[in-house]
C-alpha cells in the first residue's frame, strides 16, 4: 500500500512520466471534445482468459522436501517469494526471486528442482511479454528432466512437474500464435494430470484445449471437450474446485455464444457456493451471473426486443451489485463496482453514477500493489472517458474534474508498471493517456503517447494491443489533417486484425457482452480505413480503391466470424473476371456523411461514387423499404418511390457502364441494412432491375469453386414438412412442391415424420447430393443462438447445421453445389439478420445457397422452386443466378403474384454460375 499511495501528487507523477508540464494548464483549461471515445473492456488484459487456467500451483511441502537445506538454504524461501509475488501480480519482482533460486540450485543434482525453477521462469517471462527467453526457459525444464534418471519417470513427483511445464508450455504457444502446438501441450498436460488423480488439473486443461480446437476449426471436437468436462465436474463431490471449475466452464460457453448454458451452470455453480458457505465464490459466480445477463441484454438489444433488454440489464446489475456488497477481496469488489459503472455509462443512465464513483474510488485505494491494480484504473479511466464525452459541454465543470481525475488514474498507472517493470500494463495505460489527449485535442502528446504504447505492444508481439494502438494513432493522424499516414496506420491495424482472426473470437469473448465489443472496437477500423481511402474531396489511386474493396470484403468476414464466435473461412478473393466475363461487383458501404460505392467491371478499373447523405438518412429510407416491401399490405406505391430512391443511389451513376459491358449479373457485396433489401426491386423509373439483370449476393468474393450448372448432376435431397409443429404453422404446398421436384429430378425425399435431425444427418453422410432442399420454417438472425431450421423433431440450431452440412464438405470432390432453403425467413426487425443466411451460406461450404429475406406465400414459393429447378435443367449451361431471375420473373409477369412482396425475397448467395 506504501508503495501504491506513496507520492499524493498525481499530477507530479503525471509530469514525471511524460516530461512535460503544460499539460496540466491544458487540462485545467478544459479543452472542448474532438473525437467521440469508445470504450476498451479491461476487464482482463491477459490474453485468452476466458480459458485461462493459470499453472502456477503445486506442492511446496513436496518440493521443500526435495531442497537440500545444507547446499540451497534460501531456495524455498526464494520460490516461495516468487510464488506470492506472481499471485500478487508483481511479475517482475518474482522473476528476480525465481533467477536468484535458479542461481543457487546451479550446482545442485536434484534436476526437479531445477526444472520447476525454470517452469515458474517461463511464466514470468510470458508475462512480461519476454517470449524467447521464456522458450528457453521451457525448454531448460524439459530437458532437465529428460537427461536424469528414468527409474522415476511414474513417480508423483516427476508427473506433477511434467504436467505443470506442458500446460506452461501450452500457454507459451497460444500466446505466440501457435495453437496446434499448444493444443498437442495441453493434451499431454492432461494425460499427466489424469495419471496423478489431479482434478483441478485435468479440468483446466480441458477446458483450454476446448479453445485451441476452436481456434483451429476443430469445433465438434472443442464441443466434445467441453462435454467432457461438464460430466467430470457432475461426477465430483460438491466442493471449492466444483464451484470454480463451473464458473470457468460457463465462462468459455458465454464466449461461445451459449448464453442459456451458461447461466444454466452458473446457478448451479452458485447453489453449490452458498451450500458450502463460500463467500468469495458466491462473489466471483454473480460476477460472471452478471456478465452473461449483460450479453443477453445486448443480443437482445439487437433484436429490437426492447422489453426483455431490460429485464436482462436489471439482472445484470442486481448480480453486480450482490458481488461488491459480499465480496471479501478488493480485487472482486472493484471488478463489480467498475461493471457496474460501465453498464450505467452505456445505458446513458448518468443519474446513478454520481454514487457509484466515490465507491470505486475506496475500491481502487484498497487494491494490491500489482497488475490488476494497474487494470483496475485504466477500466476506471476508460468510464470516465465514455462519461465525459456523454457530459453536456454546459457542464464545464463537471467536465473538467473528469478529466482530472482520470489524468490522476493513469497517472497512477504509468507509474505503477513502470515499478513493476510490466510492459504490457503499461502499454495500455499509455495508450489510454493518449486517447484522454485525443479527447481533449491535444495531438502531438496524443501522438507521441500512442506510439510509445504501441512500440510497446510491438516489442511484445501482442497483436490485440498494437492493433488499437494503430488505430488510435490513423484516428489522430487524420485529425491533425496528415492523410498518407493516417492510411499507413490504418492499413497497420487492419493488417494486424488480419492476422488476429482467429485469435479475435477469444478476444471477443471476454467482454461482459458478445456483439457488443465486436461492434465498438473491431468494427469501426475497417468503416474508418474506408473512409479515409475513398474521401470525396480526394482523387483516390487505383491501389487505394483496391484497398478500399478488400477492406469492405474484410470487414464482411469478421462480421461473420463474430457471428459464429468461431473463425469462418480461410479463402482467397477472386477477380470477377476470372470467374464471369459478364458480372459486375457493386461494394457500397455506409459512412456516417454519405454512401460510398465501389463497382468492379470486368478488365477496367474500380470505380467510386457517392451519395452525400448522412448516415440516418440513409438507415430512415432502408428501413421503411424494408418494413414496406416485406408486407403483403405494405405501402406498395412507398415500395416504387423508396426503391426508386436506393436504385438511384446504387445503379443510376453506372448504368450507362453496366450495359456497355454487356454485363450479364451484378453481384453485391451489401453492408448493414442494405443486406435486408431485395437488390432485385430496383427500380429505375421504368422497370425493376431485375428485369434486366440476374443478382446473386456474396459476402466478399471468397468464393468456392463451381462446377457450373451445365457440369451439375441433379441428384437432390429434398427435407421437408407440410404439418403444423412446435407452434409452427402448416405449409401445405410444400408437400407440392417436393413432390414436384422429385418428379423433376432424381432425389430422395424425408418429408414430415421421416424428416428428424438423424435421418438428415445419415443422408447427407451417406450419399454425396450435389443438391440439398429444404422446405421447411426456418430464421435467419444477427444471432447464431436464434437461426434455425425446424425438423420434425426439433429445432436444428445453425452452428449443427453447419457441423452436419460441413462433414459432407471433406469429400472435396463431391461438394455442395446448391442449398436451398425454402419458407425460410431473415428475422423481423433485426437489421444484422440476413448475416445468418450468409453465414450458413459461407460455412457450409455451399458453393450456392438459396433462400428467402421473409416468408412469402407458400403457394408462390411452390411455383418459383419448381420453375427455378425446370430453368436448371431445360437450359445447358443457364448459371443459377439467370435461373433465379427467371423463376421471379415468371412470378412478376403472374397477375397473383406481381407485386415485389412475392418474388423479391430469394436470395442467391456465393457462386452465382
Amino acid at each position: 500500500m506504501d508503495r501504491l499511495n506513496r507520492g499524493k501528487k498525481p499530477i507530479a507523477r503525471l509530469q514525471r512520466c511524460l516530461g512535460r508540464s503544460k499539460w496540466v494548464g491544458q487540462f485545467c483549461l478544459g479543452m472542448a471534445i474532438v473525437a467521440t471515445v469508445t470504450s476498451i473492456n479491461i476487464d482482463r488484459l491477459d490474453r485468452h482468459s476466458i480459458a485461462y487456467f493459470e499453472p502456477i500451483w503445486g506442492d511446496l511441502q513436496l518440493f521443500s522436501a526435495r531442497i537440500n537445506a545444507q547446499t540451497a538454504p534460501d531456495a524455498l524461501q526464494l520460490l516461495q517469494q516468487g510464488r506470492e509475488l506472481f499471485q500478487a501480480q508483481q511479475f517482475s519482482e518474482a522473476k528476480r526471486q525465481w533467477e536468484r533460486a535458479a542461481s543457487q540450485l546451479q550446482g545442485e543434482t536434484d534436476r526437479l528442482d531445477r526444472a520447476l525453477v525454470f517452469n515458474y521462469l517461463s511464466l514470468a517471462y510470458q508475462k512480461l511479454g519476454q517470449w524467447s527467453t521464456a522458450r528457453t526457459a521451457i525448454a531448460t525444464a524439459l530437458s532437465l528432466l529428460e537427461s536424469g534418471d528414468r527409474t522415476d519417470e511414474n513417480s508423483p513427483e516427476v508427473l506433477s512437474i511434467l504436467a505443470q511445464i506442458f500446460n506452461t508450455k501450452g500457454h507459451l504457444e497460444q500466446q505466440t500464435g501457435h495453437w496446434q502446438p499448444a493444443l498437442e501441450n495441453w493434451e499431454t498436460a492432461h494425460k499427466f494430470y489424469t495419471q496423478l488423480g489431479d482434478d483441478e488439473g485435468a479440468i483446466g486443461t480441458q477446458l483450454n484445449q476446448a479453445q485451441a480446437l476452436q481456434s483451429l476449426g476443430l469445433y465438434r471436437r472443442s464441443r466434445q471437450v467441453l462435454e467432457a468436462s461438464t460430466i467430470s465436474l457432475k461426477n465430483q463431490p460438491d466442493s471449492a474446485l466444483k464451484v470454480t471449475g463451473l464458473q470457468s466452464l460457463a465462462n468459455a460457453l458465454r464466449g461461445m455464444g451459449e448464453l442459456e448454458r451458461s447461466r444454466e451452470l452458473l446457478s448451479q455453480s452458485l447453489d453449490i457456493a452458498r451450500g458450502l458457505n463460500l463467500t468469495e465464490a458466491i462473489a466471483a459466480t454473480q460476477l460472471s451471473l452478471g456478465n452473461t445477463a449483460r450479453a443477453i441484454a445486448e443480443n437482445a438489444m439487437a433484436l429490437q426486443e426492447q422489453e426483455r433488454a431490460k429485464q436482462e440489464f436489471e439482472i445484470a446489475l442486481d448480480a453486480y451489485r450482490k458481488a461488491a456488497e459480499i465480496a471479501g477481496s478488493p480485487v472482486l469488489q472493484s471488478r463489480s463496482q467498475l461493471n457496474q459503472l460501465s453498464l450505467f455509462i452505456d445505458r446513458q443512465q448518468l443519474e446513478y453514477t454520481a454514487e457509484l464513483l466515490p465507491e470505486i474510488e475506496g475500491s481502487l485505494d484498497r487494491l494490491p500493489f500489482s497488475r490488476y491494480a494497474i487494470e483496475a484504473r485504466i477500466n476506471f479511466a476508460e468510464s470516465l472517458m465514455k462519461l465525459y464525452a456523454l457530459k453536456d459541454e454546459t457542464r464545464g465543470g463537471d467536465r473538467r474534474l473528469l478529466v482530472g481525475r482520470t489524468a490522476e488514474l493513469l497517472a497512477t498507472a504509468i507509474d505503477t508498471s513502470r515499478t513493476l517493470e510490466d510492459p504490457q500494463a503499461e502499454s495500455y495505460a499509455l495508450g489510454s493517456l493518449g486517447k484522454l489527449y485525443e479527447l481533449t485535442g491535444n495531438f502531438e502528446d496524443a501522438q507521441k503517447l500512442t506510439e510509445g504504447a504501441l512500440g510497446l505492444a510491438q516489442k511484445m508481439n501482442a497483436g490485440e494491443i498494437a492493433y488499437r494502438w494503430q488505430w488510435q494513432l490513423g484516428r489522430i493522424l487524420a485529425k491533425k489533417g496528415n492523410r498518407n499516414e493516417a492510411i499507413a496506420a490504418y492499413r497497420g491495424a487492419v493488417n494486424t486484425l488480419q492476422s488476429l482472426r482467429k485469435d479475435l473470437v477469444a478476444i471477443d469473448a471476454n467482454s461482459s457482452s458478445v456483439q457488443f465489443s465486436f461492434r465498438e472496437t473491431v468494427e469501426p477500423v475497417y468503416r474508418e480505413f474506408v473512409d479515409l481511402l475513398t474521401q470525396p474531396t480526394v482523387r483516390p489511386t487505383e491501389e487505394n480503391l483496391r484497398e478500399a474493396r478488400q477492406a469492405i470484403e474484410s470487414l464482411q468476414l469478421a462480421e461473420l466470424d463474430n457471428f459464429f464466435q468461431e473463425a469462418c473461412l480461410d479463402a482467397k478473393p477472386i477477380q470477377i473476371d476470372r470467374i464471369d466475363p459478364h458480372a459486375a461487383a457493386i461494394y457500397p458501404i455506409i459512412l456516417p456523411d454519405r454512401l460510398t460505392v465501389i463497382v468492379a467491371l470486368p478488365d477496367s478499373s474500380l470505380q467510386l461514387y457517392h451519395t452525400l447523405e448522412s448516415e440516418t438518412t440513409i438507415r430512415q429510407v432502408l428501413d421503411e423499404l424494408q418494413q414496406n416491401i416485406g408486407r403483403r399490405s405494405g405501402n406498395n406505391q412507398l415500395v416504387l418511390e423508396l426503391s426508386r430512391q436506393v436504385y438511384d443511389w446504387l445503379i443510376r451513376p453506372i448504368e450507362v457502364q453496366l450495359e456497355y459491358s454487356q454485363i450479364e449479373t451484378v453481384v453485391f457485396v451489401l453492408d448493414g441494412l442494405l443486406r435486408n433489401v431485395p437488390m432485385a426491386a430496383l427500380n429505375d423509373g421504368r422497370q425493376y432491375f431485375i428485369e434486366k439483370y440476374a443478382v446473386a449476393i456474396a459476402p466478399g468474393l471468397q468464393l468456392l469453386p463451381s462446377q457450373g450448372s451445365e457440369d451439375l448432376e441433379f441428384q437432390v435431397l429434398s427435407a421437408g414438412m407440410s404439418e403444423a409443429r412446435q407452434g409452427f404453422p402448416e405449409l401445405p404446398n410444400v408437400k407440392e412442391e417436393l413432390e414436384r421436384i422429385q418428379v423433376q429430378l432424381s432425389s430422395q425425399l424425408l418429408f414430415n415424420q421421416a424428416f428428424t435431425s438423424d435421418n438428415l444427418q445419415q443422408a447427407i453422410a451417406q450419399f454425396p447430393f450435389p443438391v440439398v432442399h429444404i422446405a421447411t420454417h426456418g430464421q435467419f438472425s444477427s444471432q447464431a443462438d436464434r437461426t434455425f431450421i425446424l425438423s420434425w423433431d426439433r429445432k436444428i440450431k445453425v452452428k449443427e447445421l453447419d457441423r452436419l452440412l460441413r462433414d459432407r464438405q471433406r469429400d472435396v470432390s463431391n461438394p455442395i453445389e446448391l442449398l436451398v432453403f425454402s419458407a425460410c425467413e431473415t428475422a423481423d426487425g433485426d437489421e444484422r439478420a440476413a448475416l445468418g443466411l450468409a453465414g450458413v451460406a459461407l460455412r457450409a461450404g455451399a458453393r450456392s445457397t438459396l433462400g428467402t429475406l421473409w416468408r412469402v406465400s407458400d403457394r408462390s414459393t411452390s411455383i418459383l422452386m419448381v420453375r427455378f429447378y425446370q430453368e436448371l435443367t431445360e437450359n445447358v449451361g443457364i448459371s443459377k443466378a439467370e435461373a433465379l431471375r427467371r423463376a421471379q420473373l415468371s412470378l412478376l409477369d403472374d397477375r397473383r403474384f406481381k407485386l415485389p412482396y412475392f418474388w423479391a425475397p430469394y436470395l442467391l448467395v456465393g457462386n452465382w454460375r
